[in-house]
């Protein structure tokens, strides 16, 4: 069979599909959003109404190759990644995924997985490598297998709240003032954060806190971490969510990394760890019915967590964790290429003075390095902000895991030390790319990371970063022109 008729008849999925048609006539659900996620991380796919989910289910849609790049044409006015003569994929939904919409409930929405046209002369059927998401769950799946172990990870999406004219443009300003922490500006955005976990807790993200962080409009809201797939799954309902409150409220959900200078840029800290075993937990959200199926509002949880410290120093993590910390900082360099994929994103790196993670190397609770033990059992990589695409960083941080395993690395000893206190005492330490181009050339050099976009992804994801860069570079900006515009007389 092919990769998608193994899909379509994978053990135990024709009772999820019968699921799923349950909980569309239980809800009234009218129409399906079947969704996928582009290079960049948007959200790409179709609408077609729930009266076709068994054919849909078993059949699928097909869409241009070319969506995977968001359909964007680059600066020499070609299609990125596909031409308009490539064939068209065919999206396949993965029934645990369905719930509904809750700003809409005659919506329902489920992500999909990407195949070749069954056309094809060459691996007709075949999975699509540039399905971003469907990397990251093979990845998973062989890493599970090779050392039993699971990746579970949660997220620290930071975003901005901003405010915008009567014509849609933005004013320039967030919406609250950059008090980090301070109550009295958390309950200035009460409405839109409120609406946020409402709307979260309806589409299976298990909210457990959030605060007011130090940028005009920033806020942070927190959900209990999962596995690799899941969590990069709720990370992209988040934002959905979040763009829906702004068009109710009147304003923009930024998760534009840095627009705003002197103040701190929007990060998404990574926490990581790895376990074995460890059992499935439904969220009922008490006595009412779950708005999709189960397995949306599910959550791995108890296991054993191989990052625990295995000796009296609990600031160190056990064999496992140093293993994957030693892969993880070897790869350091082109990791920064996904976890910072924008040109703005240096703007982070750039503007140091507000923990900026800059430099390649690891401590406890060390939040001047790139790479951070936050607690026992679990480690923090720092380099990464808001408009990252979870699924690719997710698959490379699999493959840095899996070597660092596999050769039993050992990464240097942790530093307890601020690290600019420690350069000036001698230390030599590496910095972190500090710009994209710089990022995507030590990309190119680590045949370990590259591995984690196979074939057409790394095709589509370079072609479409090297454009954006080669865009800025031949771009006359504001700062051009303040700068260069009356030099001479």
């Amino acid at each position: 069979m092919t990769d998608l008729e193994k899909h379509v008849n994978q053990p135990g999925r024709a009772k999820l599909v019968k699921n799923v048609r349950e909980k569309i006539n239980e809800l009234g659900i009218t129409y399906i959003y079947y969704q996928f996620i582009s290079v960049t991380g948007r959200v790409v796919g179709k609408g077609i109404p729930a009266d076709h989910w068994e054919r849909t289910a078993e059949k699928g849609f097909q869409l241009v190759y070319g969506a995977t790049a968001n359909l964007f044409l680059d600066r020499h006015n070609n299609y990125i990644g596909y031409g308009p003569e490539a064939m068209e994929l065919v999206g396949i939904p993965d029934p645990e995924t369905f719930v509904q919409l809750p700003w809409d409930k005659r919506v329902g929405r489920v992500f999909v997985t990407c195949f070749r046209n069954r056309e094809e002369r060459k691996n007709p059927g075949g999975h699509l490598t540039s399905d971003c998401r469907g990397n990251l769950r093979i990845f998973a799946d062989e890493f599970k297998k090779k050392h039993g172990l699971e990746l579970r990870v949660g997220t620290e999406p930071e975003m901005m709240w901003l405010t915008k004219n009567e014509d849609g443009t933005p004013t320039g300003k967030g919406f609250s003032k950059p008090f980090c922490y301070h109550i009295d500006q958390f309950e200035s955005l009460r409405p839109v954060f409120m609406k946020v976990i409402e709307y979260a807790k309806a589409m299976g993200l298990d909210m457990i806190q959030g605060d007011h962080e130090d940028a005009p409009g920033q806020l942070e809201l927190n959900w209990t971490y999962d596995n690799v797939l899941r969590n990069a799954d709720r990370l992209s309902t988040y934002r959905q969510i979040c763009a829906q409150v702004a068009r109710e409220h009147g304003l923009i959900a930024c998760f534009m990394t840095k627009p705003f200078m002197g103040v701190s840029a929007s990060g998404c800290h990574t926490n990581m760890s790895l376990w074995k075993g460890g059992k499935i937990k439904v969220n009922k959200l008490g006595n009412k019915k779950l708005p999709g199926v189960e397995e949306v509002f599910s959550y791995v949880e108890g296991g054993t967590n191989t990052f625990m410290p295995d000796t009296k120093d609990m600031q160190l993590p056990g064999k496992v964790g140093l293993q994957s910390i030693a892969g993880i900082m070897k790869h350091l360099p082109a990791l920064t290429a996904l976890g910072s994929s924008t040109v703005n994103s240096y703007r982070r790196l750039w503007d140091q003075g507000f923990w900026a993670p800059v430099y390649a190397d690891w401590g406890y609770q060390n939040r001047t390095c790139g790479l951070r033990v936050s607690a026992p059992g679990r480690f923090e990589y720092r380099s990464v902000d808001s408009m990252h695409n979870p699924y690719l960083l997710g698959a490379a941080l699999l493959k840095a895991c899996d070597e660092g395993i596999s050769k039993k690395m050992k990464p240097a000893a942790p530093e307890s030390r601020n690290i600019y206190e420690a350069q000036k005492a001698g230390k030599d330490v590496k910095k972190l790319p500090l710009s994209l181009g710089e990022a995507l050339d030590r990309l190119a050099e680590d045949e370990v990371i590259k591995s984690a976009m196979p074939d057409e992804m790394y095709k589509v994801f370079h072609w479409y970063k090297n454009d954006e860069w080669e865009r800025f570079l031949g771009a006359t900006t504001q700062w051009d022109l303040d700068t260069y515009l009356d030099c001479l007389p």
